[in-house]
């Protein structure tokens, strides 16, 4: 599908950025590969993140090369149109479409990719590629690269530095442009409609996976391309397993139902956790609990601003963790001593945010140099404190065990301070009974 003139805008402006953090680099990047589930069939194409971001193109065998100051700054190597492949699986771009359709300045078949490519890499200095890659495609990158340069002390041209791809996209795929923020918008809106439908829709007896579909149900009429990751639908102790996927158990009325789940849309994805109360009311340890994450993801809410750090924000939620902790009696130590070592690890054990975009952890670095870097506008991270009781916790009080409680929210770091985009998602003892009632339940 060719894009729209607003995408080939935003397009064009994110390559600009892209040659402008490059200097007198050039920047290869090859299609994500397609992945068998059994026999012949292929589990859905999902484009590599880099690519798709730079070019667009939702197809395999792609390569890009964006080469700033050349006669064609952006050219794509692309499977050729094949009306008989086309009866089967549907029309590809071809050649024609690369260039009118993805507005690349030159196009060639990927089966040229060896002969053309050497001429392109010729006048750059360095060369920018996924490093990481280990598939057929992005093996056969780096070995026209290598070859380019073996040839070097005869051609006297060709690249002299390989560098990972991610030293360039990352930081910019870390800063998102205003394209990126509507489809996040957009994606983030449609997983909160999502959670809201299973809040009202969950009853004792039903069954996890019952929830799960819902969730799927919600991402797909929506138009998103579905679950962002395998949805998480844990209820009472199942909620202690940080990646519980198997979803099939039973709900009860005296449990809590924690659901991990977000959608895909326009290749940026969703991440949002509530956790509510199968029966109509929070209450006894349950909503001690809840009490506690809420108040721990409020107070790091609060203090996102720019130049705040992650680190800061994670021990801003661990020490309101902390507190509650001793308070409840779940620890004995001081709050201080729990803190310093880092005892309330037994009962949270995660970090608090992590960045969040074309991918659920999505790249840019944490760290510049030996510093925890600082936030700036237009970062998009989540923020999810959690508290996780096992079951066979026999030295705290019984009526915690087997409790699993998460809140999470994807935020936008903004000029004034920050933006919650999943608020639409009601995470408040109040705003949640209350849908509960008025669902009936």
């Amino acid at each position: 599908m060719a894009l729209t003139p607003d995408e080939r805008t935003a397009l064009d402006a994110r390559r600009d950025r892209i040659a402008a953090a490059m200097g007198d680099g050039v920047l290869l990047l090859a299609a994500a590969p397609e992945r068998v589930r059994s026999a012949d069939v292929h589990h859905p194409y999902r484009q590599d993140s880099d690519f798709e971001y730079a070019t667009g193109l939702d197809e395999p065998e792609s390569v890009a090369l964006i080469a700033p100051g050349a006669t064609h700054p952006f050219v794509l190597f692309v499977r050729p149109h094949d009306p008989e492949r086309a009866i089967w699986v549907g029309p590809r771009a071809g050649i024609d479409g690369a260039t009118g359709g993805y507005g690349a300045d030159n196009a060639f078949p990927i089966e040229d990719l060896e002969k053309e490519l050497p001429k392109l890499l010729a006048p750059a200095q360095q060369v920018f590629l996924p490093l990481a890659r280990e598939d057929t495609l992005a093996r056969r990158l780096l070995d026209v690269v290598r070859r380019v340069q073996a040839e070097r002390p005869r051609t006297g041209t060709g690249p002299t530095l390989v560098r990972d791809a991610g030293e360039v996209l990352g930081e910019l795929r870390l800063h998102k442009d205003p394209d990126e923020l509507a489809r996040m918008r957009r994606s983030i809106g449609i997983a909160c409609e999502a959670h809201r439908s299973a809040m009202q829709t969950a009853r004792p007896g039903m069954r996890e996976y019952e929830i799960e579909a819902l969730l799927d149900y919600h991402f797909r009429r929506a138009g998103a391309a579905g679950p962002a990751y395998p949805s998480i639908v844990a209820a009472g102790a199942n909620a202690t397993i940080l990646h519980y996927t198997h979803n099939a158990a039973a709900l009860d009325s005296g449990q809590l139902l924690l659901i991990d789940a977000g959608c895909e849309h326009g290749g940026y994805c969703a991440d949002v956790t509530r956790t509510f109360p199968v029966g109509p009311r929070f209450a006894g340890a349950a909503r001690d609990l809840y009490e506690a994450v809420l108040a721990a993801q409020l107070a790091a809410l609060a203090a996102v601003a720019p130049g705040v750090t992650l680190e800061s924000l994670h021990a801003t939620a661990v020490r309101v963790l902390a507190e509650r902790l001793v308070d409840l009696k779940l620890l004995e130590e001081p709050v201080e001593q729990v803190v310093e070592q880092e005892l309330y690890k037994r009962f949270y054990m995660h970090r608090t945010s992590h960045w969040l975009g074309r991918d659920v952890h999505d790249v840019g670095a944490y760290r510049i140099g030996d510093a925890p870097r600082g936030l700036e506008p237009d970062m998009v991270f989540t923020v999810e404190p959690g508290l996780y009781v096992p079951a066979d916790a026999e030295d705290v009080p019984p009526a915690f065990r087997g409790i699993g409680i998460r809140i999470e929210d994807d935020v936008l770091v903004t000029a004034a301070g920050s933006e919650v985009l999943s608020a639409a998602a009601p995470k408040t003892i109040a705003d949640i009974e209350s849908l509960r009632a008025a669902a009936g339940a």
